[in-house]
């Protein structure tokens, strides 16, 4: 079994250089090993998202595709700083030809940007696309400075998917359309608590009130001041974006006072099976974004295996459940290695960056193509959406947590597994 532990010990700067037929590659072709570049927040209040990381990439590093790469891991250990840091090591020492970054706009944002200072191609996921586009514009606030990258290329869902996903959820429920929002002061929170491009417009638009009790650090210890604001707005469901500490000393502090809202509907945070299994029976009924299910009905480019396929293996490689970052970084890979197919020098970064762009691929999470549809003009050139779902935890008979999917109006082609139900 490859933990996360022998990972990091032994897989840091590792490659193996392996036969690589059916990758049509002319880099290939020539006998050059091509260096990739890969950061996520392996340690840290963000690890959960890196916990397929050991799995993944050594799959890719020992298939047929992954034969002639090398991957150069570095971990960020949840620090922005540090994530920026690894970028530039990356890039200066290792001599990376292309970088790929998931989890957070912690994560993605601070190395995106140095590779598009850097004029190196950068492929990322795992962040909504605004806290990633305009995260990393000079004046966020105004709209007519913003520009397209060069060099750096995302794919994922938006703000405007998740306040349909979770509104969606929400409209099974009869409640009085009250919400608390929870907004700490790193990107997340301030993209998902901006009044203006945030959730406020969106749910207001579909009935809903939002109060926003204002921003906090993470780490905090003490969430009576949210509480309070919450409990004399009334609210029966509460939203925001959390990482996972935060949310188990704020959902504590709540039952402590008695508290039972009819939906807990938190990105972030409930994301992971180990995160909600840290709550014990309060984790039943809690709710959040569904990005990689299963169930899901798509193939890896790389290896032809389901969702479906891809998840059991893990589970029986880690004996760990599934958890929904598996698709996204084993699809980045995927991406990888269509590129580098596609490139006559795959040290040129320009090369590189151009075939990005004309990327038309159907990975593990679904197709991702630079071509604009679903996206506002302004990013269009460098966001791909994929689709989202909601869904919810619940206690399995024989233990541990399942995530149904209860909500797929955007997308009916990914199979739902209830309906939701109110806390009680």
């Amino acid at each position: 079994m490859l933990d996360r532990r022998t990972f990091l010990r032994t897989t840091v700067a590792t490659g193996l250089t392996l036969a690589a037929s059916g990758l049509p590659a002319p880099a290939i072709a020539q006998g050059r090993k091509i260096k990739l570049g890969y950061v996520s927040p392996q340690t840290g209040p963000l690890a959960g998202f890196a916990e397929s990381d050991a799995y993944n990439i050594a799959k890719f590093l020992t298939s047929p595709h992954g034969g002639n790469f090398e991957v150069v891991v570095k971990d960020s250990q949840s620090n922005p700083n540090r994530a920026a840091d690894v970028a530039k090591e990356l890039i200066l020492s290792d001599k990376v030809n292309m970088m790929l970054v998931a989890s957070t706009p912690e994560t993605t944002n601070p190395v995106a940007g140095v590779c598009e200072s850097e004029g190196v191609p950068v492929v990322s996921t795992v962040a909504p696309w605004q806290p990633w586009f305009i995260g990393q514009q000079g004046n966020p606030r105004d709209p007519s400075t913003w520009q397209p990258f060069d060099y750096a290329y995302h794919y994922f869902w938006g703000m405007e998917d998740v306040i349909r996903v979770f509104t969606a959820m929400w409209n099974q429920l009869d409640t009085n359309r009250q919400v608390g929002g929870l907004f700490p002061n790193d990107a997340d929170g301030n993209a998902w608590g901006d009044p203006v491009n945030g959730l406020k417009p969106g749910l207001a638009e579909r009935g809903y009130d939002l109060t926003n009790p204002g921003s906090f650090q993470n780490l905090s210890d003490d969430f009576s001041a949210q509480i309070n604001a919450f409990k004399s707005a009334r609210t029966d469901i509460i939203t925001g974006v959390l990482i996972p500490p935060d949310f188990t000393t704020f959902w504590n502090q709540l039952r402590q006072q008695g508290i039972t809202p009819k939906a807990v509907t938190v990105a972030k945070a409930l994301l992971f099976p180990q995160s909600v299994e840290a709550l014990g029976d309060a984790g039943h009924n809690l709710s959040s974004e569904v990005w990689w299910t299963p169930s899901h009905p798509f193939r890896s480019s790389l290896t032809g295996q389901s969702s479906a396929d891809l998840a059991a293996d893990f589970t029986s490689q880690s004996k760990r459940p599934w958890t929904q970052p598996i698709g996204f970084v084993h699809s980045l890979l995927e991406v990888a290695a269509d590129v580098m197919g596609r490139v006559e020098d795959p040290t040129d970064g320009d090369l590189v960056a151009e075939a990005l762009a004309t990327t038309q691929l159907e990975t593990v999470v679904g197709k991702v193509a630079w071509n604009g549809e679903g996206v506002p003009e302004f990013a269009a050139k460098n966001v791909c959406k994929t689709p989202l779902t909601g869904g919810q935890w619940r206690i399995k008979v024989d233990g541990g947590y399942d995530l149904v999917v209860v909500e797929n109006g955007a997308a009916p082609e990914i199979p739902t597994g209830g309906q939701m139900e109110a806390l009680t």
